[in-house]
């Protein structure tokens, strides 16, 4: 009787096999956090920038979307990139601008540079197909704004959802009106009163524009303050100007914020 002999030639094949499967995940690894990496180098040289450009005292938080980040770098085209600001104060005295807190971001499509020049940081001839850029005036600008004319305590931004929203002929078009509800206290005669006011934002000439229709308060015996309260809250706010000098298109109301929006294309992504 013949003795079987050994598979040993499967072992060797099932250990081959195993090592290539090892190796082809540790090359994807180091594959994967090489373009990580090269991504943060990336974005790096973005935020300085960026800080430059907007006049930051911080970096701003850039991000480079899309995956792999080398794909997009040899091409020299990074189709989306984010930009983020927050407690950004503008002021500019000859304009009467004054904002403490505006959160500013910017999203950038398409921005076009080869990948040598902006590791270097040299970032002179990219360019950017299309540029969104937005400002949030949160409640605390509001707040200190309305202080000037009338004092207020505890102004609250909220979309009136009373309102229902219509349907704009053009969908894409847009909106530059948006309900409002504000809440908060005054003080009349040493008594602190709280107020619910509801009316519109507008878009007027590249700024909010706040219109209040309809003011309740907690003592309807004083109702003869209402008209004074409303011309009160009736304030302009300007942050002067977008990311990248972007026209102020849009404007919406969210949850303890006004949001003022715009875009502008075919620009550089630093001042030439």
């Amino acid at each position: 009787m013949t003795a079987q002999t050994p598979a040993r030639p499967r072992k060797k094949k099932s250990r081959r096999g195993k090592f290539l499967i090892i190796t082809v995940i540790v090359l994807g690894v180091l594959l994967v956090a090489a373009d990580f990496a090269l991504a943060a180098a990336g974005e790096y040289q973005i935020a300085q920038r960026m800080r430059e450009k907007l006049q930051l005292n911080e970096d701003p938080s850039v991000r480079i979307n899309g995956f792999p980040f080398t794909l997009q770098a040899l091409r020299g085209d990074y189709q989306h990139v984010e930009i983020r600001a927050y407690g950004v104060p503008i002021r500019n005295e000859q304009q009467g601008v004054d904002l403490r807190d505006l959160d500013v971001e910017a999203d950038l499509l398409h921005t076009r540079v080869e990948l040598a020049d902006l590791l270097a940081g040299n970032v002179s001839k990219a360019t950017i197909d299309t540029v969104k850029g937005s400002v949030r005036i949160k409640a605390m600008d509001l707040n200190r704004l309305a202080n000037q004319v009338t004092p207020f305590d505890k102004l609250s931004i909220e979309p009136d959802n009373r309102v229902a929203t219509q349907t704009p002929a053009d969908p894409l078009a847009p909106k530059t009106t948006a309900a409002v509800k504000l809440s908060g206290q005054t003080n009349v005669a040493g008594k602190v009163i709280t107020l619910t006011a509801y009316g519109q934002i507008a878009l007027a000439s590249g700024a909010i524009q706040i219109n209040i229709d309809d003011i309740e308060l907690d003592d309807a015996s004083l109702k003869q303050i209402i008209p004074q309260l409303r011309q009160a809250l009736a304030i302009k706010i300007d942050p002067g100007t977008l990311p990248f000098s972007a026209t102020p298109t849009a404007v919406e109301v969210e949850s303890g914020a006004f949001k003022l929006s715009g875009e502008i294309a075919d620009v550089p992504l630093v001042q030439r």
